[in-house]
């Protein structure tokens, strides 16, 4: 019998392409989605890619009540829990709209886990709980601080999941901490559409390159890197998403331990773990290799930096690679090759009316 998965956030566009990794690793899938950041059509997309239909239920983490008659139905193994929000610009103008869906709701489907004895959960978090780091590269001891609603509300879960695990031993807790994810699906049928205009640098770009935004504004060129611009740790989300499958592996290994009786009782506990290359690449290195890539020119302007932006960040993969036998394969070329696949077939995203 394979091992079910609820997948919260499944319809998003890194909760897609982990669905299409967990599939192929074997698992069962259950999705679970209020379309409110996402699309329904990346959900029949990911179906037709696997050859099956998903088990898709439209819904908030803050209901209890359903979530209580998702968990009634199945027998799942446990949880990835991608369903939050993202938009840093769009946390500070609405800060309790974040605190109120990516907190509450956590703890919401936290009691309901419970209430089923479901106690095995890799959360999504991100890079941003690590703030301004005082060196790099960022391992998972450094010092943790957020500059925005964001940042902060991830940083609260992941609390919210250390007190947990210090509570209750039973509780098997990965934090998969992101860098910068970018790229799509190699058959260019899913990848990254933001609603309105994109928060993030790659989608900018290749919706620049198609002539759907005029030019791409580069946010501060006086930092003390490469060539002055931000340097960031960009990873392919094809990657990240079999960051998820070696966590479930990880996390379901411990369980056979666990139940077989022949070895000692072992917990995870509360786990942190950065997912990135490794690799620093600057806002104008990534522009290059696109227009390389996708041989079109990428007008950009250079403007003053942005508050809470900070100059270097990249990973510390040792952890990633030691417990979970995973790292990143994917290069900048390959990401920006699917990225362009994805933009160009679909320029207007999962809208094709």
């Amino acid at each position: 019998m394979k091992t079910k998965i609820l997948v919260t956030g499944g319809a998003g566009y890194i909760g897609s392409h982990t669905c299409i990794a967990l599939h192929e690793a074997g698992y069962d899938i259950v999705v679970y989605d209020n379309l409110s950041n996402s699309n329904r059509e990346a959900i029949n997309r990911v179906s037709i890619l696997i050859g099956q239909p998903i088990e898709f239920i439209e819904g908030d983490i803050r209901d209890t009540e359903l979530l209580r008659e998702v968990f009634a139905l199945h027998k799942f193994f446990g949880v990835i829990h991608f369903a939050g929000l993202k938009a840093v610009g769009e946390s500070v103008s609405k800060p309790l709209l974040y605190y109120n869906n990516n907190v509450s709701g956590t703890i919401t489907l936290l009691e309901v886990m419970a209430e089923y004895s479901v106690k095995n959960i890799v959360f999504s978090s991100s890079a941003t709980v690590y703030g301004d780091p005082e060196s790099l590269p960022i391992d998972e001891r450094s010092k943790r601080s957020c500059t925005n609603p964001y940042g902060q509300s991830k940083l609260a879960v992941e609390h919210i999941l250390e007190d947990l695990a210090a509570s209750d031993d039973s509780w098997n807790l990965i934090a998969l901490r992101y860098f910068n994810p970018v790229g799509a699906h190699p058959s260019g049928q899913i990848g990254e559409d933001p609603n309105d205009i994109p928060n993030n640098l790659m989608p900018y770009i290749s919706q620049v390159a198609v002539d759907k935004l005029e030019k791409l504004s580069i946010f501060g060129n006086d930092y003390s890197t490469v060539d002055g611009t931000g340097v960031r740790d960009f990873i392919h989300v094809t990657d990240l998403a079999q960051g998820h499958v070696a966590a479930f592996d990880y996390l379901e290994k411990q369980s056979r331990l666990n139940e077989s009786g022949t070895t000692q009782q072992y917990s995870v506990g509360f786990l942190p773990i950065n997912l990135g290359t490794g690799k620093g690449t600057s806002v104008l290195e990534l522009v290059c290799a696109f227009s390389d890539v996708s041989g079109q020119a990428i007008p950009y302007q250079f403007t003053d930096r942005r508050a809470g932006d900070i100059a270097s960040c990249y990973a510390s993969v040792d952890k990633a690679k030691m417990l979970l036998g995973w790292q990143a394969e994917l290069s900048i070329t390959d990401m920006c090759q699917d990225t362009w696949r994805w933009q160009s077939m679909y320029p207007n995203g999962y809208d094709v009316s």
